[in-house]
Parts: structure tokens; sequence; C-alpha cells
């Protein structure tokens, strides 16, 4: 798959065209890196964004090559650039021995169909877990051996277990197991803290809704009534299956997490508009 898409990119701050994207300043040395969606034409949660890439760069003890007024302005200028509505956008931080790079552009989109959000998708069970899942770095060999076994396997997400069969989190996504009217999700030190699990979190104290932050072992999956990941790209996703065990995509609890879910991301374009207006 190619790693950007559409006929521009920014680099440095300069907007560019993608004949001259050169892969070495994403996977050369190191690259901390943010995924963003864009819908109708505007960044779903920036700020929350900015704040975990900040997070990811004081972890790995390095400099912010950019800050996010910067970013904001390489985001606008790319997509005022190139009209696109609904798609992802990344920005990438790339240390090399030599130099330090900042990236913005788009990559290859793929966002569920109305039928996977009613039938569910299918899942896999996969074993390794990162070495730091509280930064968001990139990691290509994982990351391929993974793309791969999805391909074999035809399943939407890999679920990550670690060295105590317990599951922590998707490979691009977090997870929830429901039990009667509880949720259960892996504790924050074992996991990426995901900007929708953050807002479904919210939800949830908001709504009254039970959480246990406990991960889930794999041979314990027959306990559960049903399953969802969440996501930039997939939102609040019902699971139809995980390996062999099959689960209830019809959940009542999921379903209204998923309508309250999209009324935040309405409030998130709402709030960036007014920002770029100044009210």
């Amino acid at each position: 798959m190619k790693e950007y898409c559409g006929n521009y990119y920014v680099l440095n701050g300069e907007l560019k065209n993608t004949q001259s994207f050169d892969t070495d300043n994403v996977y050369k040395g190191h690259s901390i890196y943010e995924v963003i969606r864009l819908t109708k034409g505007i960044p779903v949660f920036f700020n929350d964004h900015m704040e975990r890439l900040e997070t990811s760069v004081r972890l790995r003890e390095r400099l912010m090559p950019a800050g996010s007024a910067e970013l904001r302005r390489c985001v606008l200028m790319l997509t005022e650039k190139e009209r696109k509505k609904e798609i992802n956008i990344k920005i990438v931080f790339n240390y090399t021995s030599s130099k330090t790079s900042y990236l913005v552009y788009f990559i290859e989109s793929s966002y569920p169909a109305p039928e996977q959000y009613q039938k569910g998708v299918r899942t896999i069970l996969f074993y390794a877990q990162r070495s730091d899942p509280h930064a968001k770095v990139l990691d290509f060999r994982l990351r391929s051996n993974i793309h791969q076994e999805l391909f074999d396997e035809n399943a939407y997400e890999a679920l990550l277990v670690n060295d105590e069969n317990l599951i922590t989190e998707g490979s691009r996504s977090n997870i929830f197991f429901i039990k009667g009217d509880v949720l259960y999700t892996a504790p924050d030190d074992l996991v990426l803290k995901g900007i929708t699990r953050k807002y479904i979190l919210e939800i949830c104290v908001a709504e009254g809704i039970k959480v246990q932050f406990e991960p889930v072992n794999a041979d314990d999956l027959g306990m559960f009534d049903s399953a969802f990941i969440c996501g930039t790209s997939p939102m609040v996703l019902p699971i139809c299956s995980v390996n062999e065990k099959y689960f209830n995509t019809s959940n009542s609890l999921m379903s209204h997490l998923r309508t309250l879910y999209i009324k935040k991301v309405e409030e998130s374009l709402l709030s960036f508009t007014n920002q770029q207006q100044g009210l």
C-alpha cells in the first residue's frame, strides 16, 4: 500500500507535489505520528490529537519540530489545496541522526460501510504487544506482519494479546467488551489512550454506564455478550466475531454509545470552525 495519496503534501511547512514524496522521511530513523479524520473537510478532535502528539514526543524524549498552531496551518493549507472532505490525514515527526522533519499528508482511508455497522466485522487474535503503548510510534515490521495476517484471514482488525494471554487493544483501535450492562476495557497503562476511547469513557460517566478497567483473557471470550472496536476511522464499530467466537451486534448499549459519540464529533467540528473564525 502506498504511504500517501493525493497530489500534494506538506514538508517542514512547505506545500509540495507528491511526486517528490520520499518515504525515507517516514521510515528512516524514528517516527512519531498522528492520524486525524477529516469530516466535511474539517479535522475531528484536532486539539486532542495535538495533545496526544505532544505526549508521544515527550515520552520518546524528543523535541517538537512544530507546534499545534503550525500544524493547524499545514492541515488547512493542504485541505484547501486538495478540497478533500472525507479522508484521513497523517502528521509525522521524523527523527534521524542528521535531521528532524515534519510531514502532513493524506493517506488512503477505508471507513466501514453501513452494513458493517449493522452486521459487525470479523476480527482475529494476534499475539504481540507494543514496546510503548502510550506513544504512537511507527513500527513497520509489526504493522506489516499484522496486515499480512488480516489479509490471509479476511479480517477487519487484529486484537493484540500480550504474554499473559490478555487482550489489550486492536492493532489500530481500542476495544470494549459488554456483559449485561457493564463495559470492559483494558486499563490505561496497557493501551494507547485512543481519542475515541476517551470520549466513550466520558459518555459513560455522563450516562452512568458502568465500566470495568480489566483486560479480557483470550480464553474467556465466551463470557461476553457483545464487543466493539473504536478509533479514528471505525468510530464505534460492532464486532461479529473474534476468531471462532461470535457476538451479538445489535446490542442496545452499543448503539446508544455510537449515537452519543457521533454527537461529540459534530461538536468537535463546530468548535474547530469557531476557532478558525475567532469566535
